[in-house]
């Protein structure tokens, strides 16, 4: 029998993708995460805070079956009812939105949680004690995405690596040029939006190379 826990974890290492809301068209969003899975993506977190439920919902389904058929991961941004509306893997929670525990009621326990921690491990070990699946650290470069969000230091990796038993994202300006600093330093999972798919064109390839920092080290 597979356990549980080992399973989630198995699911959260590479790169972890992010929707761009500047995406604005649905061609084009689902062309560009497809792009990006095709270049070795392990994760897809649909984030749009700038659209209607009605659209949320369009796209997540949309990006749920797509996510289905790669067999990557999809995770929603905030909303635990539109995870389970569009049959997502699991939701991603900041520290305003629906506690660990109402997510994992309207989920279930094979939902994958996972919770923004910014720069406190004793937030992260909060999170593990109410069932988190994977925690979150950042930003830990200047952000293009939220250039005024807590800053965390990369002596940060080093300390959850040791003493956290789920696994650690890292998020927050993550380029090709730095992404293997917060690798080395710990990290399972780099979190990547501005500098994922501000050129379309190159999606792909981006994409690739991301995802050829974790087989270097």
């Amino acid at each position: 029998m597979i356990d549980l826990n080992k399973r989630k974890a198995s699911q959260i290492q590479g790169l972890y993708a992010i929707t761009d809301p500047l995406l604005i068209t649905d061609k084009l969003l689902f062309s560009s995460i497809e792009s990006a899975i095709l270049g070795g993506a392990k994760i897809i977190q649909y984030r749009n805070k700038l659209a209607t439920e009605a659209t949320q919902y369009e796209q997540a389904l949309q990006l749920s079956k797509l996510c289905q058929q790669h067999q990557v991961s999809f995770i929603i941004n905030d909303d635990p009812t539109l995870a389970k509306a569009v049959n997502a893997d699991g939701v991603h929670l900041g520290q305003d939105d629906k506690k660990i525990a109402d997510a994992r009621k309207i989920l279930g326990e094979q939902a994958i949680i996972g919770v923004s921690c910014y720069n406190q491990i004793s937030n992260a070990q909060h999170a593990i004690e109410q069932g988190a699946d994977y925690i979150a650290f950042g930003r830990f470069f200047p952000s293009n995405t939220k250039p005024h969000t807590i800053q965390a230091d990369l002596q940060l990796l080093e300390q959850a690596r040791q003493q956290l038993s789920i696994p650690i994202v890292a998020i927050g300006g993550i380029t090709l040029d730095n992404a293997s600093k917060v690798i080395k330093k710990g990290a399972d999972a780099i979190a990547v939006i501005h500098s994922l798919f501000h050129d379309t064109q190159e999606i792909y390839n981006t994409a690739k190379a991301y995802q050829a920092h974790f087989k270097k080290i």
